[in-house]
């Protein structure tokens, strides 16, 4: 990936965590997942980006597509996909999650956001599929 790619990727994940925080400042945390989700989906509207919520994520075994299905929470601009989350904290299973999500979906960069923490940045995991 060369240095404008990288930039640009920088660019909208600040621009994605940036509407989370304002959500997180105006909301604040102990409100349920679906809530910040569809406040997350407004935002980033209003920013001018294209938001796809819950876009379902084949599941394939030895070349069989199964009758299941992975959602993914937001896939912002066809480029970054968004966990969101409203736990009390983070687990290593979130993590694991996004990063499968992000190979299963041959995507770059994944953003995991919990919104239950006392302030926003604590919550927040970039996770990147292979390297920049």
């Amino acid at each position: 990936m060369d240095i404008l790619q990288r930039d640009y990727y920088n660019a909208l994940s600040n621009k994605i965590i940036g509407a989370a925080i304002d959500i997180h400042r105006e909301l604040g945390p102990g409100l349920l997942e679906t809530v910040y989700e569809a406040c997350l989906i407004a935002e980033l509207h209003d920013r001018g980006l294209q938001v796809d919520s819950q876009v379902e994520l084949p599941v394939y075994y030895k070349g069989h597509k199964l009758h299941k299905d992975f959602r993914i929470d937001l896939l912002v601009e066809d480029k970054i996909i968004v966990e969101l989350k409203a736990v009390e904290e983070l687990k290593d299973v979130h993590e694991v999650q996004l990063v499968t999500y992000l190979k299963l979906a041959n995507k770059k960069l994944g953003l995991l956001i919990n919104f239950n923490v006392p302030v926003l940045m604590q919550g927040v995991k970039r996770r990147i599929n292979g390297y920049f």
